[in-house]
C-alpha cells in the first residue's frame, strides 16, 4: 500500500492503536485518536507523562494500526519516525488537532488551560511505510 492510500484512510478514520518499544524491546500499545496534519503526518494528543512518550523519546520508531469505528472491516498500518512536541510550542498544534477531530471548541481559553493543566503534548509521525500489501 502506498502511504498516500493510508493517508486517505486516516483522514476519515481516527481510531487506532499506537505501538512503541519498551526499554526491553517488547511492544507497548495504547489506544489513541489520531489525525493527519497538513503535511500528511499522523498526529496524536497525549500527556507528557505517558509511557508512550517516554518510549518514543528513547526510540522514536512507531507503528499505528487504524480502523473504522465498526472495528471489523478495513484497516491500515503505518510506520515511521515520531517526534514529540511539548508545550508551549505544542499549543497551537493541539488546537489544530482538536479542530481536525472534533471541530470548534465552545471555549478555547478553557481548552488551552486544560492542555496546560494536563501537560499535553503532540506526537507527530512521518509515515515511511504503510500496509497491508496483501490479504489472506
Amino acid at each position: 500500500m502506498h502511504p498516500d492510500q493510508a493517508r486517505e484512510f486516516l483522514r476519515a478514520n481516527h481510531r487506532a492503536v499506537l505501538a512503541t518499544a519498551r526499554a526491553d524491546g517488547r511492544p507497548q500499545m495504547s489506544p489513541v485518536t489520531c489525525g493527519l496534519d497538513e503535511a500528511g503526518r499522523v498526529i496524536i494528543s497525549t500527556r507528557e507523562t505517558a509511557v508512550k512518550v517516554r518510549n518514543l523519546r528513547r526510540s522514536p520508531l512507531a507503528s499505528l494500526c487504524a480502523f473504522t469505528d465498526a472495528f471489523f472491516g478495513p484497516w491500515v498500518q503505518v510506520e515511521g519516525k515520531a517526534e514529540i512536541i511539548s508545550l508551549p510550542e505544542a499549543m497551537e498544534f493541539l488546537v489544530g488537532y482538536y479542530r481536525l477531530i472534533s471541530g470548534e471548541h465552545p471555549d478555547w481559553a478553557d481548552y488551552r488551560a486544560a492542555m496546560l493543566r494536563d501537560r499535553r503534548c503532540l506526537i507527530r509521525i512521518e509515515i515511511t511505510r504503510a500496509g497491508p500489501d496483501i490479504s489472506g
